[in-house]
């Protein structure tokens, strides 16, 4: 009955072993993925150490997948044994409900189902990419375009598509706007190479110096600010016209809110355990503030196009399964440019 290799956490201490378990045979409508590769997102931290406290164990985190379609269902008509395809956040939806309508399933009112520690609807509790296989209704398979570097494409599908959402959603890709991008991590740098593929003026806004050299050598950003610095937020006062905040960690909100010019637009993707701003800094500038997670469906297949045609690649990290804890450890050190992806085809090979 076990047959797919995994590796899971079994406590909050968020500790990963190997860990053998049971997918379902693909049904009429299913595609089986044989994973070539997986994203570590700072979620795979949150759930295996049960930040939360929904956490359910056996826990198999992953959900920046990408791999070869092995079998499809008979009713399946988007894909074909050999495609190279990627699974994101969630495995299912109603289907039926106002968000699903118009392909934005991750707002789903009456069923999502995310692609690890939720309750699926056959009554088990889904297990992610950090395993061999993984079998998807197809609604939620992504075709990664021909010539895209599968270990690449595996991070697009959670961390490129929450930057990639907001921005097209609040259009943030008219050329000569300003960008501020605060965090420089796995969302930050892709928030500063879409920028610069939609003709902004991208500006890195960073608690550490040291990010100031790869800001602006490496990934392209035009300016960079040391937020701890008075006099440097001082002279960047109203000149952006966005703002995406990918920091996860506490922060204060109304210095960078000052940064934005009048009508500019917040946009908040990352879980700081809470918001504190003061009026004035909304009302007198008529700005905004806004929240969002990843994507849906539309989004994703619409991303990984502009991805393939502008060339647009996460920079990464390549390692092993049996690194994974290691991996994790710094990634809450931030000690990571900028994903971690898990070759899975030799973790288990």
């Amino acid at each position: 009955m076990e047959n797919c290799q995994g590796w899971a956490a079994r406590d909050p201490s968020g500790v990963l072993s190997p860990y053998k378990f049971n997918r379902r045979e693909p049904r009429n409508d299913d595609v089986s993925i044989k994973i070539s590769h997986a994203g570590v997102c700072y979620a795979d931290v949150h759930w295996t150490r049960n930040s939360f406290g929904d956490s359910k164990y056996p826990l198999v985190p992953g959900h920046e997948i990408v791999g070869i379609v092995t079998e499809v269902g008979c009713d399946v008509a988007r894909f074909k044994v050999g495609d190279h395809v990627g699974v994101g956040v969630y495995v299912d939806s109603c289907r039926d409900c106002e968000y699903c309508d118009v392909r934005r399933e991750i707002y789903c009112q009456k069923g999502l189902v995310t692609t690890f520690n939720s309750l699926d609807k056959d009554g088990t509790i889904t297990k992610g990419g950090y395993s061999s296989h993984i079998v998807v209704h197809e609604r939620y398979c992504h075709k990664i375009p021909d010539g895209y570097p599968m270990e690449k494409a595996a991070p697009m599908l959670c961390a490129g598509l929450t930057v990639y959402t907001p921005m097209i959603k609040h259009n943030m890709n008219q050329p000569g706007k300003s960008l501020g991008v605060i965090g420089l991590g796995g969302l930050g740098h892709m928030a500063v190479k879409f920028g610069k593929a939609f003709g902004l003026k991208v500006t890195v806004i960073s608690t550490s110096e040291s990010k100031r050299e790869e800001a602006i050598s490496l990934l392209g950003a035009d300016k960079f600010i040391l937020s701890k610095d008075s006099d440097q937020m001082t002279s960047a006062v109203k000149s952006l016209d966005f703002i995406i905040d990918t920091a996860s960690g506490d922060h204060q909100f109304d210095p960078y809110l000052s940064l934005l010019k009048v009508d500019g637009l917040m946009v908040l993707v990352g879980f700081p355990s809470e918001i504190k701003i003061s009026p004035f800094h909304l009302n007198y500038g008529a700005r905004c503030i806004a929240g969002s997670v990843t994507g849906g469906t539309k989004d994703t297949e619409e991303m990984l196009d502009f991805c393939a045609k502008n060339k647009i690649y996460p920079d990464v990290e390549i390692i092993k399964i049996d690194y994974i804890n290691e991996a994790l450890d710094r990634l809450t050190k931030n000690d990571v440019r900028y994903r971690f992806v898990i070759d899975i085809e030799k973790s288990f090979s």
